[in-house]
Order: C-alpha cells, then structure tokens, then sequence
C-alpha cells in the first residue's frame, strides 16, 4: 500500500524527451547501464506497427523508472512497482520507427542497472491471443498466478489459468484453484441480509443497535440499509486499526471483537447517516454479525445453506478465521523485493467484508443468478443494483454490495476485491448477458485487466468513452488564451494522500508540480482539462456555484479529487518547527507517537513504523504518509499546541492529544 502511494508520486517525475541516438536494444541480450544522481540513460528499439513488447529492468543497485517514449517523442508508458530486483515493463506499438526506453533513477539515487526486452512480436489478433500477451509476466513457474474467466449467457465461455498458486510446492493455477476474493465478497453479505429482509427477519431501515445494542447511540439512528451502501458514519476499521500502531501489510493479526470495540470507543460519528459515502470494512462486518444474531447460526454456516448451496457453488466458503485450511486453494503473495515473493497471510476478522473463497465457475453461477433471479428473485437484484442516493439528492456508483457504472456505453455492475495479497475483479453487463472475472494470488496483479478483458472479447458491444461536460471537439489547443490560465494558478491537495499539486504558468507554457517533484509540462484539450502527456494522466477542475475554481479531479487509472489550499505556503523557522515536538496520545485507538526534530525537520516516531519526515501543508497542517495520514494540530488559548486530529483515507479526525 505504501509502495503504491509512492507509486502515485513517482509517476509525476519529469522525463526527459527520447534520444534515438542511444544503445540499440535487441530481443534477449542484456544490456548493463550507471546512473548517477540526476542522470538518465535512454536505449534505443526498432519495432514494426502493432508490436506488442515486454522487458525488465533489472535494479542491481539503484531503484529505477521505465519511460517508453514513441517515434515522435510522445510518452507511451512510464513504469515503477518495486524498489530492488526486476521492474517489468510492456507496451504496444502503434507506428513503426524507433521506440526510446528511459533509464532514470527513483528520487536521488544512483547505482547500476540492466535492460532485457524479453519479447516483441505481432500483436495478437485474437481474443485468447491478447490476453496471452496480456498475461505474459505470469506465464511461468517462479510467479503467483490468476485465472481469467469471460462469461456469455450464464455459462462460461473461455477460461485459463496462468502461473502459480503455491511456490513451496510448486503447484500451478488451476481453472478450479480456490481463491481468496477479498471484498468482491460485499455482494454476497448483501445478499444475505436482502434474503433475511424477504423472509420477513429484519428491515432495511432497522437500528442496528436493535442488533448490536454495545454500539453507542451517537443522535443519530445508523440503519441496516446505511451499513449497506457505505454511509453509516463509522470509522473504517483497517484504516483505524493501522492507525493504531498494528502492522497488516506484515500480518497482523485481528479478531472480530476488536472491530466492535472500535467502534464503541468511536465518540461520534464521521457523518451523518446517510449524507455522505465512505467505503466502510466496518459496515459489512457488522452485517456479518446481524445475520449470526438474527439466524443464531455462524455466518460462514448460514451462507452455505442459504446461498452457496442452493446455487450449486460447491466450492465456495466463508473463510472465519485466518488459519482455516481451505483445500486446494492460492496461497497469496507480495513481491518482496530482490528475493522473489513471500507469503502473506489472510486479513483476520474479513468475515461479511471479505473472507471468500470460491472459483470462477461458482462465480459464473452467481452471476447466471443476477441475470435470472432464480434464487432471491428479481426484486433483490434489482434493489442491490440501484445506486444509493444520499440525504441531498446525490445519488452514489453504489448500491448494496454492488458498484453501478459505465464502461464504454455499457452499463456494469461490479466489484473488486483485494486482501493482503489475493485480487479479484467481477464485473457484469446485463444488457448482453456477458461478463468477465479474474482471480490472482498476486499483490501486484492490477485489476485494470479485467478491463483489458472486456475489451479484447467484446469489442464489438463497446463504444468510445464519452467527452466530459467541459469537452469540446472543435477546441484548439493553439487557440487557448493563457491568460485564461490564471484562474488556476494554485495548490491542490488530493483527498486521503495528501499530495499537493502546484500549478504555475511560465508565459504560455503551463505546468504541473507535484511535492517533493520536479514540475511538468501540461497541455490543454478543452478550457478546464489538461493533459499530464509524460505520464498519462488527467486534470479536470471544476467550478463551484460561485463560478470560482476550487477542486479538480486527477484521471489516472481511476478519479482523485483534489480542493484548493488557500494562501502561500507555510514556511516556519527551527523555534516555530521545535513548538511541534513532544509525546502525543489517542485514548480511542490507546497509541501514542512522538514528534522530533532532525536535521532542521520535524520527524514522526512509533516503535514499530520507521521515521516519517512531516511534510508541511499549510499553518499548523502537516503530511505523515501511512499510516497516520493528514495532521491537523490545535493550540491551547495560550498558543501553545495541544494536540492534533488525524485522518487517514477512511478514518477521519482522530484525536492525539498532547503529553509533554
């Protein structure tokens, strides 16, 4: 999780444009190459039209980033997953001519390096072709694996499995490999709680305190159906958890229990019920629960008489404890640097939120079941696949278990999945009766696949994405005034990780500059879109009612808001920075952390977290990273700091107060 937020700042570094001139690459020779601070070392490769290629970059000394740049110098795909030991790349070719293949070290680094292009050849022509050159990295025996299902009128139509499922025993994915899902199981505790609504047991709009009276009453009523669309007001337990010091990505471990006493030290609620979407773990656990107390059975055993069974999903269980043994089921795995994998048990207490584990022929039966309602009926389908609307009016891509979209002119209804290390995607189009699902044991596996999936087998259904509202066909970026761009002239901080982007304008060139990075080059394609070219990304800001610019979604593999930081930046001297050291403690999670000074920096400290360098936001707002997420410090009546709030992602306002 770490690695990929800084993943997501790696990826605005300023890469420099293509020299052909470089070494020449060719198909399996390994060629050795030195960076030094600042350098960069670009490699040259001739490929024909429609190439699909494949390499590495072995990281001997130096964490590295891969930029492929076309024939005519623009960026194709920059690449950064791991610190050590092999960053895989690929892409495809859309022109013949000379590819470059940039060479630059992660940040400051320096060290030795090598380049492999292990594969270049036609781009497939066929369906089953391109996922097989999709699927390319995971075609061996040293990798954990997935398996790819496309489903067509209920029954499945394609299916393969690619490397392995346990590298101890070297045993390979199967189609039939039992897998862990992660929260792709959400629709199925939705399920259950809509049957139990059917069979007359509980309603939507019931307290949960009528089932789980040890919550506190906040003032506010929190409902079954709240719990359901992620818009209770609790705090999202993994989130808080990880706050308090425990380590999950290391497999730490959690009981049930503790989630319910999470939220009884809660002292209030997040948001009034109802009036805002949060993704919640908490929610579908307490839903778990509900179903216990109303059916007085164990979850795990209420499931399979109530709707594994009946579907015929012989394969598929609740996993309740961590170290149950689910036979013939993946073993998850991490990429661990330099030294291959390593294994990573289960998320403890996942049961309602996650937990699952099943195949994708039982998936396959599942999704037959949303087309036909032979189990459940219609009616029950229909209200999990409707999207929430909140207290304002604004309806949410969520309905009960369920996100509801749109890919490229279809509708879908969808969800993905991921524990410590297993992913999942499941994703249905019911305007054709087709769907696809993908199962990997593989932390790095991306669930942008699934996608890539679609595309490949159903081409024909699919239509471009449609413009946004701000776009315009006959807009000219020649045209485009620059002083129209200072309006959005500022800084923007991304919700939930605290990266800032500054935006500046150099006479008629505009730029982008993310913290702690060099600043980049955008381009406009309609009054208020940018593209970030060198890493294909996107920027949309947004007016408010006022007419005035205040937020902006960045599109980079997904959508993150971003709102304007008032005034200049905070730049405090060493006696203002040393105010900020001391002991701080949180009675809800019973943690502390220390803050000091080194090297002119203020540091956060815990015993079992390395050293965070506080990154300044604005007055008296600081940026910890994972695990503690945005500080926002407060001051006694006498000046003097007396704590601070922390919020990180889906747990917000975290109290730690002062102690020396």
């Amino acid at each position: 999780m770490i690695r990929a937020l800084i993943l997501l700042v790696s990826l605005f570094l300023a890469l420099s444009p293509v020299h052909a001139a470089g070494p020449r690459l060719t198909v399996g020779e390994e060629m050795p190459g030195t960076l030094t601070t600042g350098s960069e070392v670009t490699y040259s490769l001739e490929l024909g039209a429609e190439y699909f290629v494949y390499g590495a970059a072995m990281q001997k000394s130096v964490d590295v980033i891969i930029s492929v740049t076309g024939p005519d110098g623009a960026e194709v795909g920059t690449f950064d997953i791991t610190g050590e030991g092999p960053d895989y790349f690929q892409f495809q070719s859309t022109v013949a001519g000379v590819y470059g293949i940039t060479i630059k070290p992660f940040e400051d680094g320096e060290g030795e390096f090598s380049v492999r292009i292990q594969m270049a050849e036609a781009l497939a022509t066929t369906p089953a072709g391109k996922l097989d050159q999709l699927m390319v990295s995971y075609t061996n025996s040293t990798t954990p694996g997935a398996v790819i299902a496309v489903i067509e009128d209920g029954e499945i139509s394609f299916e393969k499995a690619y490397g392995m499922a346990n590298l101890t025993h070297a045993i390979a994915f199967e189609t039939n490999t039992v897998t862990n899902i992660g929260s792709t199981s959400k629709q199925f505790t939705a399920f259950a709680i809509n049957l139990l609504v059917k069979e007359g047991k509980l309603s939507l709009d019931d307290d949960v305190r009528q089932y789980i009276p040890e919550v506190p009453d906040f003032g506010e009523v929190v409902t079954i159906g709240h719990l359901l669309s992620h818009t209770s007001g609790y705090r999202e337990f993994l989130n808080t958890i990880a706050m308090g010091g425990r380590m999950l990505d290391q497999g730490d471990y959690i009981d049930r229990d503790e989630i319910l006493a999470l939220v009884v030290r809660q002292p209030e609620l997040q948001n009034s019920p109802g009036a805002e979407w949060n993704y919640c773990n908490t929610g579908f656990s307490f839903l778990a629960l509900i179903v216990e107390r109303v059916s007085e059975q164990g979850f795990d055993v209420w499931m399979e008489e109530n709707v594994f069974g009946p579907l015929g999903m012989g394969n598929t269980q609740v996993r309740m404890h961590r170290s149950l043994v689910i036979p013939h089921s993946a073993q998850g795995y991490v990429k661990f640097q330099s030294q291959g994998f390593r294994e990573v048990p289960d998320i403890g207490a996942s049961a309602g939120a996650g937990g699952i584990y099943t195949t994708v022929g039982d998936l396959a039966l599942w999704m037959k079941n949303l087309q036909t309602g032979e189990l459940g009926g219609q009616e029950i389908i229909e209200r999990m696949t409707t999207p929430y609307v909140l207290t304002d009016g604004e309806a949410t891509e969520y309905g009960m278990g369920f996100f509801i979209d749109e890919f490229k002119g279809l509708r879908r209804i969808q969800h993905g999945g991921a524990d410590s290390a297993h992913r999942a995607t499941f994703a249905y189009f019911p305007a054709i009766d087709k769907g696809v699902i993908t199962l990997s044991n593989n932390a790095g596996f991306s669930n942008r696949l699934g996608e890539q999936v679609v595309e490949a087998f159903f081409a024909e259904h699919l239509t471009p994405a449609e413009k946004t509202a701000e776009a315009q066909d006959d807009f000219d970026a020649a045209n485009y005034d620059p002083d129209d761009f200072d309006e959005l002239i500022g800084r923007f901080e991304l919700e939930g990780i605290g990266l800032i982007l500054n935006f500046t304008r150099e006479g008629d060139a505009f730029y982008c500059q993310a913290t702690g990075q060099p600043k980049t080059k955008i381009v406009p394609t309609a009054t208020l879109e940018f593209n970030i070219e060198i890493v294909g990304a996107a920027i949309n800001f947004h007016r408010d009612d006022e007419g005035e610019v205040r937020s902006l979604t960045l599109h980079q593999g997904g959508g993150i808001t971003g709102h304007r930081l008032a005034g200049e930046a905070w730049a405090p001297n060493t006696d203002e920075m040393a105010r900020f050291t001391g002991r701080y403690f949180s009675a809800e999670l019973d943690a502390f952390y220390e803050i000091v000074m080194m090297k002119n920096a203020l540091v956060l400290t815990h015993r079992r977290f390395k050293d965070k360098k506080l990154k300044i936001k604005k007055v008296d707002e600081f940026s910890a990273g994972l695990p503690l997420g945005e500080m926002s410090f407060a001051r006694d009546e006498t000046g003097k700091i007396s704590g601070f709030t922390a919020s990180s992602g889906r747990a917000r306002g975290i109290l730690f107060e002062k102690v020396n």
